[in-house]
């Protein structure tokens, strides 16, 4: 079996120059972990992961609360920090250099990737072209309707 017979020929896409909270709504109204990077030729860039965000917004707990402040005041820290950084393009947070497949590569190749390396989705690339993802449950269901 080959990626393109189980791949995500729609995944979710931001293009570079977007901004954090842009990629937010993005991840959340897509429930996907991560964003798919274009340029403005369409070409694939990279990917934006809700780790990476998340990572950009939150304040370092331990020494919030090591310096003697609540959850609370490490909240209000974690907002205020939003809001600072909602305007700010993603492009410092794409990871650029993502692993990528093509779409006749064996999928238990793919399989043996997405675990070997902690991966939940890798894109489907030819030419810089982005054809779409293939994820661990894409090679799980692939299992279930092909054994």
């Amino acid at each position: 079996m080959l990626v393109r017979d189980v791949m995500s020929a729609f995944p979710a896409v931001i293009r570079t120059g977007a901004d954090v909270r842009r990629a937010a709504e993005l991840l959340s109204v897509s429930e996907v972990g991560h964003l798919m990077v274009l340029d403005a030729d369409d070409r694939f860039v990279g990917q934006l992961a809700e780790d990476d965000l998340i990572r950009a917004l939150v304040p370092d707990l331990d020494g919030v609360l090591a310096a003697g402040a609540t959850m609370a005041d490490a909240f209000r820290v974690f907002t205020e920090r939003g809001r600072e950084v909602a305007d700010r393009p993603i492009d410092p947070l794409v990871r650029r250099e993502a692993v990528t497949v093509g779409p006749d590569d064996p999928l238990a190749k793919v399989a043996v990737a997405l675990l070997d390396q902690g991966l939940r989705r890798i894109p489907v690339v030819v030419d810089g072209a982005l054809l779409g993802t293939v994820s661990r449950a894409d090679v799980c269901r692939a299992v279930l309707y092909h054994a």
